[in-house]
């Protein structure tokens, strides 16, 4: 059991026989009353979001999530297709529920899909990942680092703000957890 008050965001738990993953957690103090907490809440399973105020003293039973490391395939249909590396074993997750990793996985690439006991339930994304930038407007000349960007529209749908001298065809480091552009990308 962990206390509420040390649940933070990405931790996983268990309430009413659901799989409970933290977004968001923030401690607040209203003008009378005591502390509460403030969090948003994703059921991991169907991938509905709630906003929820709970005690901080409160108890959850924390999930004990295990991850693997894994191949993307490919996506058919409604399932995103994995295949471990040592195995060959292929592992099918549905596409609604890792909508927004997808955006930053690119055929054969490398991530850790999680597990709930033999349940697969989510993807890990590595923190940065390469991604080349299919559409943008184009770049205008004597532009800095300094301007207030332009969207960009990458590879996978992903679309990121970007700085007014990169253009399209040109491969950038974007952060999955903030979803922001980093840098270009070596060549």
């Amino acid at each position: 059991m962990i206390a509420v008050s040390d649940l933070k965001a990405g931790m996983t738990f268990e309430q009413d026989g659901k799989l409970i993953r933290v977004m968001e957690a923030s401690h607040h103090k209203p003008g009378k009353g005591n502390t509460v907490m403030r969090m948003k809440l994703k059921d991991v399973r169907t991938g509905s979001t709630t906003d929820t105020t709970m005690r901080p003293d409160d108890k959850v039973k924390k999930a004990y999530i295990e991850g693997k490391a894994v191949q993307y395939l490919y996506s058919q249909d409604d399932m995103a297709i994995f295949m471990d590396l040592e195995t060959y074993e292929q592992y099918e997750l549905p596409i609604p529920s890792i909508e927004d990793e997808l955006k930053y996985m690119l055929e054969n690439m490398e991530v850790k899909i999680q597990f709930f006991g033999s349940e697969v339930i989510g993807v890990t994304l590595p923190t940065t990942v390469v991604l080349t930038v299919q559409e943008t407007q184009p770049s205008i000349k004597g532009a800095t680092v300094t301007g207030s960007g332009k969207p960009a529209i990458m590879e996978t749908g992903l679309v990121v703000n970007v700085p007014d001298f990169i253009e399209a065809g040109e491969a950038l480091e974007i952060n999955t957890q903030e979803g922001t552009y980093l840098k270009r990308a070596a060549k």
